[in-house]
């Protein structure tokens, strides 16, 4: 089921996405204007550009990850800290595997503050927890990746469980608490992206496991209403932003999180 669920998330987002809607709807006025449907065309082609005239000047991502980022504190007070648990997801791992060396995305904030964690706790478990989120390019592994560019850092990997067969958050918690089997009582701190820990918290809680957030990668400006030029940027945030609230619905719905 873990599987189906995997692979039917993936299809379905590709036809889902702001980018593939937006596509489509320029499709069906083409289509619609050729047939010579030219009032039926024109609203659609004029709400095609009304969409992209919004997407233009608004930060429309923004309104949808900023609730999400504000929901836990950044840079948390952490007294005691028994384990630290990183979400993979900043790695690239086929683009590392083809030039040889670690390629990160836009999330390599979480690499960089779970290294900061782990040096600051010296005693604390580690674990990184992530393979690869592709359906079709399950050879390459994110934990191979963060294995190498921690080497690469001058920290002692050894001291870190590296799991590296999970595809996404429900298997990065699952696949993890039976690496580590932690006990009641302990102190775990979570790292990922900010608009991301709210879906992970509630996974990690679906399992069993009460982990204290430690939110990085934030992307929210406070000023939500701001005019700002920039289609390929604002649809780039916009993807992530319906992408995570459908991947909560998703997850609500299957009973994969609290």
């Amino acid at each position: 089921m873990d599987t189906l669920f995997f692979v039917l998330s993936k299809l379905a987002w590709a036809l889902i996405a702001p980018d593939s809607m937006l596509v489509l709807l320029f499709a069906l006025g083409l289509v619609l204007l050729l047939k010579g449907y030219l009032r039926w065309a024109k609203y659609i082609l004029s709400t095609l550009f009304a969409l992209m005239l919004v997407i233009s000047i608004f930060p429309v991502g923004e309104w949808l990850l900023y609730p999400l980022e504000t929901k836990y504190q950044a840079n948390p007070h952490l007294e005691k800290v028994d384990g630290i648990i990183l979400l993979g997801g900043a790695e690239d791992p086929k683009l590392s595997a083809i030039w040889k060396q670690p390629v990160l995305g836009p999330a390599a904030e979480r690499d960089f503050a779970f290294l900061y964690l782990a040096k600051k706790y010296p005693s604390a478990t580690l674990v990184y927890t992530g393979g690869s989120g592709s359906v079709t390019d399950q050879e390459y592994k994110g934990a191979d990746v963060a294995k190498q560019l921690f080497t690469q850092q001058g920290f002692d990997v050894s001291r870190i469980l590296f799991e590296r067969e999970s595809r996404n958050t429900w298997e990065n918690a699952l696949f993890s608490q039976k690496l580590l089997s932690p006990k009641k009582g302990e102190h775990w701190v979570l790292i990922t992206t900010g608009w991301h820990m709210p879906r992970s918290v509630g996974v990690f809680c679906q399992v069993g496991w009460s982990v204290t957030p430690y939110p990085v990668d934030f992307v929210s400006d406070d000023n939500l209403m701001r005019f700002s030029w920039g289609f390929s940027g604002h649809l780039h945030g916009l993807k992530k932003g319906i992408k995570e609230w459908v991947g909560i619905l998703a997850y609500r719905f299957s009973g994969k999180m609290c």
